[in-house]
């Protein structure tokens, strides 16, 4: 199997390391847009090929990786789709709600394969979590908890182009926790704060949020997310139902220091960031994208339900700027 990666800057040369691993993919081929760029990132990574542009690289590939900037995707995308090339592709697909709307139907016409990398989805516990809640060993779910704060807050000139923080840090758990509730929202709450830095405010942006969704069957979630952690990069999610309650994100290295008699105490290895986080799940991703290549699998984040966490994200911006609900329609 020959598997191709557009785009070789951080998120792109780890996927193609991660997928150079893999016992079933013979070559990783790869393309940047920036000339050279391909060149070297395959010069330090064995199993790897570069390739001068995208044509090239669908023409010679049974399934590509896009990790190129948001505003490429919905052009390459198209261009794989119409090669018949399935596709792993960065979120989000698109930048915008229309945008997106229009390329989902495009995709869904080609009847390509195409998955979207949330990859709290493939996160081997969360995974699991998913698993026990369809087979009904939680229960009906009562509420889900989700924490996620970054350890450090991210470079300053990024905030403009970030879309804020509930399309950038919060969106993965606005497309995990629906996908695990398995229920539509029907409403949306959102408040947000400035604590860690002016920068944020300068971004028309906060740095610290917290959002509350309403289920169609009763149920609710909290998430909570922040851009500095002083102890490190952590994420969890608690699922209380009427049968168990479970939650993912708490081992040894989760940054969480408890005040009980033998209570969990954060080491001197906490996440220092996603990637080290989330490893687990980028390497599970690219397993199971080689899966859905070759029909093994049904796909697990397929791209009409990215649109999900898109119209979540915007509600949210909604809510925390008129400071009221906003109803969900039309799920």
């Amino acid at each position: 199997m020959r598997i191709g990666v557009a785009g070789v800057g951080r998120i792109g040369t780890m996927h193609a390391t991660n997928l150079a691993a893999l016992d079933r993919v013979d070559e990783v081929l790869l393309f940047d847009p920036v000339p050279g760029r391909a060149a070297q990132a395959s010069a330090d990574l064995s199993g790897t090929k570069a390739v001068d542009d995208l044509d090239t690289l669908l023409g010679n590939v049974d399934g590509v990786l896009l990790a190129t900037p948001t505003n490429t995707h919905p052009e390459m995308l198209r261009a794989a789709i119409a090669k018949g090339v399935p596709t792993l592709c960065e979120k989000p697909i698109a930048s915008d709600l229309a945008e997106m709307t229009a390329l989902v139907e495009d995709v869904e016409k080609s009847g390509v394969e195409v998955l979207v990398g949330f990859q709290r989805r493939f996160d081997p516990a969360i995974y699991e979590l998913n698993r026990r809640i369809r087979a009904g060993e939680v229960g009906d779910i009562y509420l889900v908890r989700a924490v996620g704060n970054d350890a450090n807050p991210p470079d300053f000139s990024y905030l403009p182009a970030s879309g804020g923080i509930f399309r950038d840090l919060l969106i993965h758990d606005l497309d995990c926790v629906p996908w695990l509730v398995g229920e539509p929202v029907v409403e949306v709450y959102a408040s947000g704060s400035v604590l860690v830095h002016q920068a944020f405010a300068d971004a028309d942006d906060v740095d610290n949020a917290v959002v509350m969704l309403k289920f169609a069957g009763g149920a609710h979630a909290t998430l909570a997310g922040g851009r500095h952690d002083p102890v490190g990069y952590d994420h969890r999610i608690e699922v209380l139902g009427s049968k168990d309650s479970l939650v993912a994100g708490v081992d040894p290295r989760t940054p969480l220091n408890s005040l009980e008699p033998g209570g969990h105490v954060a080491g001197p290895d906490a996440y220092p960031g996603f990637p080290e986080r989330f490893h687990r799940a980028y390497v599970n991703e690219m397993n199971l994208f080689t899966q859905v290549i070759k029909g093994e699998v049904a796909n697990p984040s397929p791209a009409r339900e990215s649109l999900i966490s898109l119209r979540l994200a915007e509600a949210c911006e909604r809510s925390r700027r008129t400071g009221a609900p906003v109803k969900i329609e039309g799920n």
